[in-house]
């Protein structure tokens, strides 16, 4: 046990100069999408994770449509403005914004627009660039999930990235916490709650579609929400999810690579799975625990 142990460990560290990049954004993205999905999961809207992310998606697509139809002889800002990157993160935002709009209409379900929002983007983004055999292969790559393209500019990005969401996470944690638990109470005390959700739709929306497209649809999906439910099984608080999630998201990223490296298997799959294995346990255990006190 031990020598299988030391051999793992030391086939990852050899590997570290060809996919140290890959490595430190994947560990970083998954510590921030875990950050944000505390307040997804304490809203019990899990499900708005996959319809965002899925919007991402519907953002790549377009974008590869049109710069293979429409504007191969524009100039670069156009390009850059209609960018991969760029039209990820505005699908996304809209995503969000338009779930958490029609919540507050009162007019459909905020489940039935959501749902609504992942199948048009789940559909749309195939159907976009069916006959694009490169942009197909793309959504295809997202869909499946590979980080192995990561580049040191993608490190450098989602280490603000993380940086960003927890200042901005410690400065506003109270007023996040009273608007996520108690909106009424948030309104009774003076809070705008219109413009704090728009806000932390907006963020929501920035952080997935910043990193859908270096990690894929179901790294980023599943490090939004599935590390936030293991904390939620088993701290008290959702002041203590903000501590524990993350730290479960990079362990488990951590773990997830190095096991992958070593038997040769997606790491991106490798991580949500580990995820999905500690979400079962930490189940298990709220149950025990609640079992043994009655």
């Amino acid at each position: 046990m031990l020598h299988t142990l030391h051999d793992i460990v030391t086939e990852f560290l050899s590997s570290w100069s060809l996919f140290s990049d890959m490595y430190l954004a994947g560990w970083l993205i998954a510590g921030t999408l875990a950050l944000a999905g505390v307040l997804v999961v304490a809203r019990d809207q899990v499900f708005l994770g996959a319809a965002v992310a899925q919007s991402s998606t519907l953002g790549i697509a377009i974008a590869l449509w049109l710069e293979s139809t429409l504007l191969l002889e524009h100039s670069t800002l156009t390009h850059t403005l209609l960018s991969p990157g760029v039209l990820a993160v505005i699908c996304a935002v809209l995503a969000a914004t338009l779930t958490r709009g029609s919540r507050e209409a009162g007019r459909e379900s905020n489940e039935a627009i959501t749902g609504w929002v992942f199948l048009l983007s789940a559909s749309g983004s195939v159907l976009i660039v069916a006959k694009s055999p490169h942009g197909l292969d793309e959504i295809q790559k997202l869909l499946s999930s590979t980080i192995l393209g990561a580049s040191a500019t993608d490190v450098w990005l989602f280490a603000v990235l993380f940086a960003a969401t927890t200042v901005g996470l410690l400065l506003c944690w109270r007023r996040l916490l009273l608007l996520t638990l108690d909106p009424p109470m948030a309104t009774a005390v003076g809070m705008r709650t219109e413009l704090w959700s728009f806000g932390m739709s907006v963020c929501l929306g920035l952080i997935v579609g910043l990193t859908l497209r270096a990690s894929g649809l179901l790294y980023t999906f599943g490090c939004l929400v599935l590390p936030a439910l293991c904390a939620k099984s088993l701290c008290r608080e959702v002041r203590a999810m903000f501590l524990l999630a993350p730290v479960i998201a990079v362990g488990t990223a951590l773990l997830g690579f190095v096991l992958a490296n070593y038997y040769d298997y997606p790491p991106t799959q490798a991580t949500v799975a580990l995820q999905c294995l500690l979400l079962c346990g930490s189940w298990g255990w709220s149950r025990f625990r609640k079992h043994r006190r009655n």
